[in-house]
């Protein structure tokens, strides 16, 4: 028995040997040969990027808002339920490295046509079979099956990061929406207090027809713009319900102020954000799991060994499948090993190895899209604070300028031309104001969510499961 196994066994070590070609494979410090600069370029000193971001805003009912988005916003529960397939499919690729039974009962009976005599026959039979893992490729495979799992989790995180910037977002946009509103309405009754009071000076001679005309077109437009707030005002809230998996209904009652920010931002390193950012951990994990399946699919060109065995009887009763007696078993090794298929496994490992040069490539556009969200959030962040600072100073100018055009023109010193110009001035910088802050507040969550910064403590993260 021992010369029969000496030609299988050469055979298997010099298909094996002849297909243990160099497969080039990731550096373990592929990460740190990327060229990253030493600091971020709005940024001379290193800081530890901020968690628990979102209580800086201090506002408790946008926290209660966003915890019910965590809970039932149907896109991440979706996203839940991709994380928990791919923890089924990480459990079946560990199941290879166990052997397998299957059981099976067969009953059939016959008939002999020239004796006329029926037989039954019953036979049970316990199935055994197991692959070695010789060369690591069920261990490549399983190894594959964690890294998806992996980085669905991370993906997972990094959605449950984005929908929480996203109801942050639509908190502040609401409260935008709602002063501009306010304000709005504050220029009509404005405009339709000027319409009473040039309305009548005309009828005293004081004023032109034409004074009239501008007036009430001021009004209309200013009516219609309210009419039009209204309306942006109910979008907002929608937009903010169904992240929050309610019904778009429009009627969310929201009752608070922008907050201003003062502080400044810590942001860490640029190289701290291949680990920070959920996002980029996941585009991480994908490349190394396409790296194991290019170890996968070389190893499928190797010998494989298997063990089958079986435990079984036959018999025509069925009371005597299990007797001792008449058990019979059988243990086979088997060793197979692909010889011609037409260049299958090798184009099947080229395949392999392209896909994972996409997946490289992918992932270096990730890493630095990241890079530039950041830096674009920085340089905007600068931009908007400046422009803060000098539209609430045109405000407060502008202001001035309108109460002092009206006084003039009811001493006849101006025309009412002045007066509407003035005010328009005075509008858009109190509008201004207003969006630039909420622009700043997008801004700051924007900038917080592509550092990779924890939305809550530590004690409040909702892991995936």
């Amino acid at each position: 028995m021992g010369v029969l196994l000496k030609k299988p066994i050469v055979l298997s070590i010099c298909l094996a040997l002849s297909g243990c070609m160099n497969i080039p494979k990731l550096a373990e410090n592929y990460q740190e040969s990327i060229n990253l600069p030493a600091n971020w370029q709005q940024q001379s000193e290193s800081m530890t990027v901020q968690d628990n971001w979102l209580a800086q805003f201090g506002d408790e009912n946008m926290m209660q808002l966003v915890h019910q988005a965590l809970d039932k916003n149907y896109a991440l529960q979706a996203k839940a339920f991709q994380v928990a397939i791919k923890e089924q499919q990480l459990i079946s690729s560990g199941a290879v490295f166990w052997p397998s039974f299957d059981v099976s009962l067969r009953s059939s009976r016959t008939k002999n046509t020239q004796t006329e005599t029926l037989t039954t026959t019953h036979s049970l039979n316990l199935n055994l079979s197991y692959e070695l893992d010789l060369w690591g490729k069920l261990s490549d495979a399983d190894r594959q099956a964690n890294l998806d799992f992996l980085a669905e989790q991370a993906l997972f995180m990094q959605a449950k990061q984005s929908l929480v910037a996203q109801v942050a977002t639509a908190w502040f946009k609401i409260i935008e929406a709602e002063q501009l509103l306010k304000l709005y309405q504050k220029r009509a009754a404005n405009a339709e207090q000027n319409l009473i009071i040039i309305a009548s000076g005309y009828e005293q001679g004081l004023n032109s027809a034409l004074d009239v005309y501008l007036t009430r077109n001021e009004v209309n437009n200013e009516l219609s713009r309210v009419s039009t707030q209204q309306a942006e005002l109910v979008k907002a809230k929608r937009i903010l319900e169904l992240l929050t998996g309610a019904y778009p209904a429009g009627e969310l009652i929201v009752n608070a102020d922008l907050p201003k920010l003062d502080s400044a931002i810590s942001l860490g390193l640029p190289a701290n954000l291949l680990t920070k950012k959920p996002a980029l951990v996941a585009s991480w994990y994908q490349l190394l799991a396409k790296d194991a399946n290019v170890a996968y699919a070389h190893k499928q060109r190797f010998p494989a060994l298997k063990l089958t065995g079986s435990l079984g009887n036959s018999d025509s009763e069925l009371k005597e499948l299990l007797s001792p007696s008449s058990l019979a078993w059988s243990l086979v090794s088997n060793i197979t090993a692909p010889i011609f298929n037409a260049g299958k496994l090798a184009a099947e490992q080229e395949r392999a190895r392209l896909d994972r040069q996409i997946s490289e490539q992918n992932y270096l556009d990730t890493l630095f899209n990241a890079f530039s969200d950041v830096e674009n959030a920085l340089t905007t962040e600068q931009s908007l604070q400046q422009r803060y600072i000098t539209t609430v100073r045109a405000q407060e100018n502008a202001e001035a300028a309108q109460t002092l055009a009206f006084e003039q023109y009811q001493s006849g010193l101006v025309e009412y031309t002045t007066v509407l110009e003035s005010q328009k001035r005075a509008f858009d910088a109190q509008s201004s104001v207003i969006q630039i802050k909420s622009q700043l507040l997008s801004n700051r969550i924007n900038l917080h969510l592509a550092l990779g910064g924890a939305f809550s403590a530590p004690s409040e993260l909702v892991e995936a499961k």
